[in-house]
């Protein structure tokens, strides 16, 4: 092996979340013959199963990592095993220990010689609660502002977000598969290629590399064309099967994404920025192993379906890392009415009137009653559905007693002889019925707080010390409102239309923040980009969705990109949302369908 090592690592990623597609690892591992890889990583977790596999342990109802991940790994392991390659996941959630077992328990029965380890400290609420009892920290949500001694929940689980050591000193020791409850999600890759390069501490510019590699492939499809608005190019390169990243990492950190041979999809710069600008949250990145610097970042293409990372600065590490604490939020439950034809909204009205009376009696122990339509009624519509729009009542109480059937099913279903005009209720009405919901607050821990061990195959353990160099970053990232010594503003002529018929965007959810990045193909596009697109517009184009809370603001030169990140736009995060856009995926296409003055003369290169 050390005379590999002189070459790139070849990193697949193979999974970026619970529901991802489930054959991707055994097809990767397969192929290693024709298209060979060195460690296959996978993340399996998200704020929404990491709050619900938090509840479910800590109320003893079951295994509490992630199942969908065995269901990935056991067809995959005969090659896995045959081939000699390592894997690294993000799948433990609230019992790594156990997934542990699990794991090396299948490899036996499948008689393959194939060494397990784990890896433990992301649980941390002992840790919490120590800090809060001796007065050391306030523990300031990063989305919010309030304090943890302020918040209305119980915290019953906490879990931090470690670096990549842990998994590349699992590697140096022999591991052939590493699992692990709550690494950040470009950890695998990091912990990959130091265990494989020999890096240490100290080679900041290759760790920041690989990190922001790490999260460019971390989530499988999208750097290969999948949450792409550009997607309508993809159709004739195969969209019903789009492909599966591969990072080439070598020595010196400088980084190559590529894709599975044969598949559908491409790389290409364009797909490259999209999953870039995607959760990020300033032109600082975080991990526990290194701050990444993004604001000189750009993409080189260098082959077909081949893109080289360029301009990544390295910086020490934080001294802190983000955790999330899980409360019990509660229950919720949700009716759906159609309406369709005219007068929608009165419809509306009429029907909420109704709903409120019935409500009347029990509405005072609700946290949250919530009445939207959600689409529109085409105008003279030629078919019945497009003519239908969905009338939703949204409903959270404390107990599920406040919200039982009859106390919330029952009075906003009952007065359908009563109703608007084509009164229907959804026949779904498991809907109606009260489910648990997870309350998620998103803070900072002193990583020396943090216990991070690597647990080996022979019960032996060693921990990982916390960077023996850290910095404590301001809180407030670097904001531009708008943008500084734009060249030109003749623009030459312009019509009023959509923003994405010439702009990319892409956004996602951290907590309660989202984020939304924009992006042009054209050189000689990104100064009008970056004049339309100040935190003043942004607000105007947001109209009814803009909360009134922060919005902060970078630009990224080289990538034509300018990011945002709205403050506390989403309800609460998606383990307890009332929106339907819970993962704030939807904010960039909703800003895209909104209308600006566009140069003709870009409209002329085509509409995305």
């Amino acid at each position: 092996m050390a005379s590999s090592r002189n070459r790139p690592i070849r990193i697949a990623g193979c999974s970026g979340a619970a529901t991802d597609r489930r054959h991707a690892m055994a097809m990767l591992a397969a192929n290693h013959p024709n298209d060979p890889i060195d460690v296959i990583m996978g993340d399996w977790m998200s704020e929404a199963n990491m709050t619900a596999r938090a509840a479910l342990k800590t109320d003893d109802r079951g295994e509490a990592y992630e199942p969908t991940f065995i269901e990935s790994l056991e067809p995959a392991m005969k090659d896995i095993a045959r081939y000699g390659i390592k894997v690294a996941v993000n799948a433990g959630a609230s019992d790594t220990k156990l997934l542990h077992k699990v794991v090396t328990d299948m490899a036996k029965s499948k008689n393959l010689d194939l060494k397990v380890a784990w890896i433990s400290g992301d649980e941390v609420l002992p840790a919490v609660q120590k800090a809060q009892k001796e007065g050391k920290s306030k523990f300031e949500n990063i989305c919010t502002g309030e304090v943890l001694d302020e918040w209305k929940f119980k915290p019953i689980y906490a879990q931090a977000y470690l670096g990549g050591l842990g998994i590349a000193a699992a590697f140096e020791k022999g591991a052939d598969i590493v699992v692990c409850g709550r690494v950040s999600d470009a950890s695998p890759c990091i912990g990959a290629a130091v265990w494989w390069h020999g890096w240490n501490r100290d080679h900041l510019h290759e760790l920041a590399n690989a990190f922001v590699t790490g999260h460019l492939i971390e989530c499988s499809n999208y750097v290969c064309g999948g949450n792409f608005t550009g997607f309508k190019s993809l159709e004739w390169k195969g969209w019903h099967d789009i492909g599966y990243p591969i990072a080439e990492i070598s020595k010196s950190g400088q980084a190559i994404i590529t894709k599975n041979q044969g598949s559908g999809g491409e790389v290409s710069t364009q797909t490259c920025t999209s999953q870039l600008l995607y959760e990020i949250q300033g032109p600082w990145y975080f991990n526990s192993d290194v701050t990444a610097v993004l604001d000189e970042l750009w993409f080189e293409q260098v082959g077909t379906d081949r893109v080289a990372l360029r301009g990544v600065k390295g910086l020490i590490p934080p001294s802190t890392t983000k955790i999330g604490i899980t409360a019990k939020g509660g229950y919720q439950a949700e009716i759906h009415w159609f309406l369709t034809g005219l007068d929608i909204q009165d419809k509306a009205r009429m029907m909420e009137a109704q709903a409120r009376h019935m409500l009347k009696p029990y509405s005072h122990k609700f946290t949250k009653l919530e009445f939207t339509l959600n689409g529109s009624a085409a105008e003279n519509a030629t078919n019945q559905n497009a003519a239908t729009v969905d009338f939703r009542i949204f409903v959270q109480a404390p107990s599920e007693s406040d919200i039982s059937p009859a106390k919330f099913f029952r009075p906003v279903v009952d007065p359908i002889m009563e109703g608007y005009p084509g009164a229907t209720v959804h026949m779904d009405w498991r809907q109606g019925f009260p489910k648990a919901i997870q309350e998620y607050y998103v803070t900072l821990l002193p990583q020396a707080d943090v216990q991070h061990k690597v647990h080996l195959w022979d019960s032996s353990e060693f921990e990982i010390p916390p960077p023996p160099q850290s910095k404590i970053y301001h809180s407030q990232q670097p904001s531009q409102p708008e943008a500084q010594d734009v060249k030109s503003t003749a623009w030459g002529h312009s019509i009023n239309g959509p923003l994405g018929w010439i702009v990319h965007a892409r956004s996602g959810d951290k907590g309660s923040n989202a984020n939304c990045g924009f992006w042009v193909r054209h050189r000689d596009e990104w100064d009008w980009l970056r004049s339309t697109l100040s935190i003043d517009n942004i607000k105007v184009l947001l109209a009814d969705e803009y909360k009134g809370k922060k919005i902060d603001r970078f630009e990224l030169p080289n990538a034509y990109a300018v990011h945002f990140l709205l403050h506390d736009h989403l309800d609460r995060g998606v383990s307890c949302s009332s929106s339907y856009d819970f993962l704030g995926k939807n904010v960039a296409e909703f800003l895209r369908s909104r209308h600006v003055e566009l140069p003709t003369k870009f409209l002329n290169r085509g509409r995305l």
